[in-house]
């Protein structure tokens, strides 16, 4: 195949980017998008050229660091699947490929393709965690006897791979989706309640410093989600801080 590229080019985080077009022949279809853009880098580098610089790391869809806007859409044209899932066979003999970082405030670029999320750690770092006291014999995990249905919506959270695509789709760019899936994952188990209304109020008072957008319930964040994180969560994470608003 041949396939006309547009990428975003930004040498840093402080100058100015620009799209810049690219052609590249002899694509297999049966390339994932980032085997592409490798092979789209060997050709810059042999010609004496800026490589694209873009995230990557497992290739296998667990680690999120692969996020892309891709004509228009975060990770692309399929669903539930991250960027390094996409294959070329998605695409067609002759088409065009806008590819875009994330566009959010509060995911500055750093180069290129390249995204600062460090954001979402500070969100985690605010509340996502357990503190177990440890003195004595503390009680197996696997001994506490929880339902079914909350132990599978509790799991169901926690695959949120914290990629950024519901920023990136939101109007907004909201991190409620994220930031719910984090809050639901402990809220849902009886260890995490404990601090459960501690860790809400701190995990939504950094999502706001981080200069994230409100949520108006577009859904498209559980719509480009590629691991398909409900909005039931957000809603779940809305109880929780009124709950614990009211208590304080």
């Amino acid at each position: 195949m041949k396939i006309y590229l547009k990428i975003w080019r930004q040498k840093n985080a402080n100058s100015k980017g620009n799209m810049v077009d690219y052609t590249l022949e002899g694509v297999e279809e049966d390339m994932s998008f980032l085997e592409m853009l490798d092979v789209l880098n060997e050709e810059l580098i042999s010609k004496g050229e800026e490589p694209v610089e873009f995230d990557h790391d497992c290739r296998e869809g667990i680690c999120g660091t692969c996020s892309l806007m891709i004509n228009g859409r975060p990770h692309g044209p399929e669903s539930r699947i991250t960027v390094c899932q996409l294959h070329m066979r998605s695409f067609n003999d002759g088409d065009t490929i806008v590819i875009e970082p994330w566009r959010a405030k509060a995911f500055p670029v750093i180069k290129d393709l390249i995204v600062d999320r460090t954001a979402f750690d500070r969100i985690q770092q605010a509340g996502g965690y357990i503190s177990v006291n440890t003195s004595g014999r503390p009680v197996d995990a696997n001994a506490i006897p929880i339902e079914k249905e909350m132990a599978d919506n509790s799991f169901a959270a926690a695959t949120c791979i914290g990629c950024g695509a519901c920023v990136a789709a939101c109007k907004n760019a909201s991190a409620m989706l994220f930031t719910a899936a984090k809050v639901s994952q402990f809220a849902l188990l009886p260890q995490g309640q404990v601090e459960a209304a501690d860790r809400v109020q701190n995990m939504v008072h950094q999502m706001d410093l981080e200069g994230f957008g409100n949520c108006t319930n577009t859904g498209a964040c559980e719509v480009e989600c590629p691991k398909g994180i409900s909005l039931e969560n957000i809603a779940r994470m809305n109880r929780e801080f009124l709950s614990a608003t009211v208590k304080g």
